[in-house]
């Protein structure tokens, strides 16, 4: 979405989580990243004006980063919700210009609910009457949940497959979005799933009020994205020397949709990788593990990191599910 705004000539303030080395990745204002002097001063201000009350970390720096949005003049602000959608802290807005749902699976079912529907039912509560939201491919019953809430909000719908499309072409893709139709290269990211957030980023593009969705935009919307560690392909550097490996593919997906999106695009490369495994205790480490249909894998501990399952039990997981 960023690379698309940027590249239609607009200037875009960003809110994303998490931060992979510096916290301050998590703020763009006018594409540049957040100075540590910029964010230390707003978090500041945040900190007076909430005098001492109950308040969690992400909801003191999401009212750090809107505070330094409203004195970043800006012509769009692109914000990723945190966790969920309805009870968001980023949840605020009544009239955004518009609203994008990527595909919905299991993961923070703590807070979520244990089911695809109730998950999607959380993540539906950013539709907001008359704002156009762009849908991702969904399975059926997140789909269904997501159609409810809209009616029942009067948030209109465009929806992969239905409304908009991707199609795998022998050097790219193609996007299909009522009358508009683009042949595109594929992706600067990596994996095969790539396909389907570009296609939701164009869909939403289209859709955007100011923004003209032409070849010119929307190849650079897929060519000019960076997204570090998602399957983020390194060559060079201390990590690669110290693992002996190169190349040495590096990815964040810690869920169970997201290890069957990993697995079908490593399917596909002509030697098989070895598998690193390393995860948090909020995670389901079994799940992910079979998902790859791979009988040896390679598991370590986080290190730094409490809430790491220690080696020990990340290979009794494996072992769990063969």
């Amino acid at each position: 979405m960023r690379a698309g705004l940027e590249a239609a000539g607009l200037s875009v303030n960003v809110y994303t989580s998490p931060h992979l080395v510096r916290f301050g990745e998590r703020i763009r204002l006018r594409s540049d990243l957040v100075s540590e002097t910029q964010l230390l001063a707003a978090l500041e201000r945040c900190e007076v004006a909430n005098a001492g009350h109950a308040i969690t970390f992400f909801e003191i720096l999401t009212v750090a980063a809107f505070l330094l949005f409203a004195d970043s003049d800006a012509d769009a602000n692109l914000i990723e919700v945190g966790l969920g959608g309805r009870y968001d802290a980023t949840n605020v807005f009544k009239a955004p210009a518009a609203t994008v749902i990527t595909p919905v699976s299991i993961d923070h079912v703590d807070f979520l609910g244990p089911d695809v529907a109730k998950i999607a039912w959380e993540k539906a509560g950013i539709l907001k009457q008359d704002r156009p939201a762009t849908i991702a491919y969904q399975d059926a019953e997140a789909l269904e949940v997501i159609q409810c809430v809209a009616v029942e909000v009067g948030a209109p719908l465009s929806i992969g497959g239905i409304d908009w499309r991707v199609q795998e072409l022998p050097e790219g893709f193609r996007f299909e979005c009522g009358v508009t139709s683009f042949d595109l290269p594929l992706p600067a990211l990596a994996g095969l799933w790539q396909l389907q957030n570009a296609g939701l980023a164009l869909a939403t593009l289209n859709h955007l009020p100011g923004v003209t969705l032409t070849q010119a935009v929307a190849e650079a919307t897929v060519t000019q994205v960076q997204w570090p560690a998602r399957l983020h392909r390194l060559t060079h550097g201390p990590l690669v020397d110290a693992a002996g490996l190169s190349p040495l593919w590096l990815d964040g997906g810690h869920n169970t949709a997201a290890a069957k999106a990993l697995a079908e695009t490593i399917a596909r490369w002509p030697t098989p990788p070895r598998l690193i495994i390393g995860m948090l205790k909020t995670k389901d480490a079994a799940a992910y593990i079979q998902a790859f249909g791979v009988k040896a894998i390679e598991v370590v501990a986080i290190p730094g990191a409490d809430a790491s399952i220690s080696a020990e039990a990340l290979a009794a997981a494996a072992q769990s599910v063969g």
